[in-house]
């Protein structure tokens, strides 16, 4: 490898974290949009089909290499994770109606529960310093988003509680695997082949639960170029190539983040209220993440 792209992977490296945060965190706006037209299910099925697609087709023009039989049924087992049950569980919450606030608490989980299971399962221990920080990005979360807890959970619709659960249960499992299975699976072949059987899962869940509106109206288009190209492919791509390189809790850690920069955007396109506490979360959210991401995690014992 020439010393001009060890340093343009070098230079990815340190802005690549950051990318991710800010493009994931437009997921959240987009679903607000994509569920106006279209049912949730059927359009994650619609948005996974067509990323794979795309991925297939940059995979076979490129010549880039294949994954084997096992490193693409692992892929298969981590797309059901990250894909088809955090987006399908996030997505069906929305549409239930479950406010914002608490959304983001319970997704805020998946950090914390990647870094004991982390430990736990790959040997990933963290340092007093990154757990300071596990739990300084806790914080923010919760500070992010504590003014609309207070004014959304006298009555919570319980369908849409468990789904966002389930979905940030699957996210975390779904990293774990990933960290531990298919670090060295490759990228494209391996993220189409996620989409794929994601999408072939969620448009058997739409048909049984009877999702299956997909009206292509120009919400709904943009929609999904927005989330094909920005989400499904440059931040998901940004995230497992992260995940090849780092710690699953360094990665997981990241998402603390996400709230807060999704709160900014609401702010923003949709007027809503930012206040002081929230820009207090804000920063305590990024604290933490510059310390679980830039302290080494301790190797596990050979």
């Amino acid at each position: 490898m020439t010393k001009e792209r060890i340093g343009a992977q070098q230079r990815f490296a340190s802005i690549a974290p950051w990318l991710f945060v800010f493009l994931w965190s437009t997921g959240f706006i987009v679903a607000r949009y994509a569920t106006d037209d279209a049912d949730p299910l059927s359009f994650l099925a619609a948005r996974l089909f067509i990323a794979a697609l795309v991925l297939g087709a940059i995979a076979s023009v490129s010549g880039a290499p294949r994954p084997s039989l096992s490193q693409s049924k692992w892929s298969i087992v981590v797309g059901f994770g990250i894909h088809a049950t955090y987006l399908g569980g996030v997505f069906i919450a929305i549409d239930l109606g479950l406010p914002s606030g608490v959304g983001a608490l319970v997704g805020g989980l998946h950090p914390v529960i990647t870094a004991v299971a982390g430990g736990a399962l790959l040997g990933e221990r963290l340092s007093p310093r990154q757990w300071f920080g596990v739990i300084l990005g806790f914080s923010g979360v919760v500070l992010v988003v504590i003014e609309r807890l207070t004014d959304n959970t006298l009555n919570l619709p319980i369908r849409a509680v468990i789904a966002v659960s389930i979905a940030t249960l699957g996210m975390s499992v779904g990293t774990l695997i990933q960290r531990q299975r298919c670090a060295t699976t490759p990228l494209l072949w391996g993220s189409a082949i996620q989409y794929s059987g994601s999408a072939v899962l969620l448009a058997f869940a739409a048909w049984l639960s009877g999702q299956t509106t997909l009206t292509l109206t120009a919400n709904t288009v943009w929609s999904l170029v927005w989330s094909i190209g920005v989400l499904s492919i440059t931040a998901v791509l940004t995230m497992l190539w992260l995940l090849q390189r780092r710690a699953a809790a360094s990665v997981s850690s990241l998402f603390f983040l996400v709230p807060a920069l999704s709160a900014i955007e609401a702010a923003i396109l949709f007027d809503e209220q930012l206040n002081v506490t929230a820009i207090a979360g804000f920063f305590a959210a990024i604290v933490g993440v510059a310390l679980v991401t830039r302290a080494p995690v301790t190797a596990p014992d050979r």
